[in-house]
């Protein structure tokens, strides 16, 4: 006999056997309930004080029983038809200590998500008699998908008892079956946002929002936010049992099919928090990974990505049956996964070893390239920022570069590389990276330190800031955490108030340029953009030394290696010579100290 679900504890021994009972009652096909089975059910209602709860599929049999509190019913999956456009058939009677049979937004949102052919409401009265009874059944599709609810009621239990269920069901079935042709349930994902208030970081409704941003992003719909004041995270559940309990509640209210919590969960937290919800259960590191699955476009960003999720997915395996993602697709299975739904420890360790080795060899490759620039002497430029700083952006408008840039979280994923002509003609490599986040998944840093080294190896950054956001300096502190764990903390930076266009506030325009060696630009509009470029120019000719030299024709050859080594602003020939006006790295300034004209300071053209 099948086990009584729900809230059992302080029930006697005697009373759960009673509730075991109800598995033996069979009601008449076409109706229903028994007037006897709703008698019953008020009884332990009433001598319990919390809901109860029975399934009864078409045939009449009871198919499972649940317990609840005094105000709701956790209630348990269905085993029946979850088609698209079918009911699951099975119907389900519950009771209101209240008395009131009023359904509540959990009976109806319960009622849409697992397709009841009935939800009906019980209300229990002082005398532990039915008074009177709701009930409400799915009538149609609304929009793309969305079900339709009709509510009869209150009416008397004799007249719920007289319903002809069986004509009513099958007059839906087909109404259904003919809709569902055409209209199919919505399959985007309905997401609850949970966070926890501690006394560092962002405040949380800040990061709420941006974790709304990163869920819409992977494309949710987020339908509630909840977030709890603690100390220190629960070790089991991360928040407490009374919040997983509201969580649970909201879930099933608003039909929210995935939560996403606002940190990296212990692969313990996230197994329990799974069972106590009966969903799906992601965390920030999760959803930005599923992301840069989404995004990834070249072979080293799809390894990268892989890597990241592997690695991720490694220690969380033993939770999930040893597969590597969960079936039915959606936020945070995307990638690597989808083709391997058993993949055990040791094939996942072997792919991981398969992907470092090949990222290693990419490394090497980067390592040439990067060489050979640094042979020719041109120097590297990195953008740098928090997402959607609008870094792409600045890079097309200074090398129309023509590379996707979107109003949108990690809109750009893969590193691209332009050539710039500063102001006197001056050469210097210009290259965009991936966008910075507040709690950046540490499996990400490791993944994509091949090609983050851009950042490491650059003799300028440009870190690009979103001036127009109302938290532009905590996302300012956030990169240069980021730089700090890539060793580029002490790297020389010209920060870049971008967005300034977006400006209501003249004085603040003025109050961000108080920043040390600061520039305020509007990618998208072209402001600024002339002031940026000087402002690199004049740093990297502070990295160099200017001079004039006059190269005798005899050694002509040396010409071409100082074109070589710096910026040749200017070379004539005269009768003494070539006369060459150049900024030399300093460590090459000695060599030619014997062509060297001390007279003359350069000028450029």
């Amino acid at each position: 006999m099948p086990d009584v679900q729900g809230n059992l504890s302080g029930i006697r021994k005697s009373t759960r056997e009673i509730l075991e009972s109800l598995y033996k009652v069979e009601i008449p096909a076409g109706e229903a309930i028994t007037a006897d089975l709703a008698a019953l059910m008020a009884r332990l209602t009433a001598q319990l004080g919390r809901e109860l709860a029975v399934y009864l599929n078409r045939r009449g049999q009871v198919v499972s029983v649940a317990v609840g509190d005094t105000r709701t019913v956790s209630l348990p999956e269905t085993a029946g038809r979850r088609a698209a456009h079918r009911l699951s058939g099975i119907r389900c009677i519950h009771t209101h200590p209240t008395g009131d049979s009023e359904l509540s937004a959990l009976d109806l949102t319960s009622l849409k998500e697992m397709r009841f052919d009935l939800m009906a409401a019980l209300g229990v009265d002082e005398r532990a008699s039915v008074g009177q009874v709701s009930f409400a059944y799915i009538s149609g599709w609304e929009g793309e998908g969305e079900a339709a609810i009709d509510t009869v009621g209150p009416l008397s239990l004799d007249d719920f008892v007289a319903m002809d269920l069986a004509y009513l069901t099958g007059q839906i079935d087909r109404r259904l079956e003919e809709r569902g042709k055409s209209i199919s349930l919505a399959e985007k994902e309905q997401a609850i946002l949970v966070g926890v208030e501690s006394q560092s970081g962002w405040d949380v409704a800040d990061s709420l929002e941006e974790l709304a941003q990163l869920a819409e992003t992977a494309g949710a719909t987020v339908v509630g936010k909840m977030w709890q004041k603690r100390d220190r995270p629960d070790a089991a559940l991360f928040v407490g049992r009374g919040k997983v309990l509201e969580i649970a509640a909201a879930r099933q209210e608003k039909g929210a099919n995935l939560v996403i919590f606002d940190d990296e969960l212990s692969p313990a937290q996230q197994r329990n928090l799974e069972q106590s919800l009966g969903t799906k259960v992601l965390d920030r590191t999760a959803l930005i990974l599923d992301i840069f699955a989404q995004r990834a476009r070249t072979h080293e960003g799809k390894l990268q990505v892989e890597l990241a999720q592997l690695k991720y997915n490694l220690p969380r395996l033993g939770g999930q049956g040893l597969v590597l993602s969960r079936l039915g697709g959606g936020i945070g299975t995307r990638g690597p996964g989808e083709t391997k739904l058993e993949v055990d420890r040791r094939r996942i360790r072997e792919r991981i070893a398969d992907i470092e080795r090949e990222i290693r060899l990419i490394r090497r490759h980067r390592e040439l390239h990067r060489q050979r620039r640094q042979d020719a002497r041109i120097p590297g430029v990195a953008l740098v920022g928090y997402t959607n700083a609008g870094k792409s952006t600045l890079l097309n408008a200074l090398t129309a570069a023509d590379v996707l840039a979107e109003d949108k979280l990690f809109a750009t994923l893969d590193p691209t590389t332009r050539k710039i002509t500063l102001p006197g003609g001056q050469e210097a490599l210009l290259t965009d990276t991936v966008g910075f986040i507040q709690k950046l998944p540490h499996q990400l840093v490791a993944a994509f330190r091949a090609t983050l080294e851009e950042v490491v190896q650059a003799e300028l950054l440009l870190h690009v800031i979103d001036a127009s956001h109302p938290l532009h300096q905590e996302q300012s502190d956030a990169v240069f955490r980021v730089l700090g764990e890539l060793g580029a903390a002490d790297k020389p930076v010209i920060p870049v108030f971008n967005k300034v266009d977006r400006l209501d506030n003249p004085h603040l325009k003025e109050r961000l340029l108080r920043t040390p060696d600061s520039v305020a630009v509007s990618a998208l509009g072209g402001e600024g953009i002339a002031a940026l470029l000087d402002r690199i120019r004049a740093f990297l000719r502070r990295r160099s030394v200017d001079a004039v030299l006059l190269i005798p024709y005899s050694d002509s050859g040396v010409l071409a290696r100082l074109y070589d080594l710096g910026a040749v602003n200017a070379a004539e020939y005269t009768d003494g010579g070539i006369r060459v006006s150049i900024a030399l790295p300093p460590e090459e300034a000695a060599v030619f100290q014997q062509y060297l004209v001390t007279d003359e300071v350069p000028t450029d053209e």
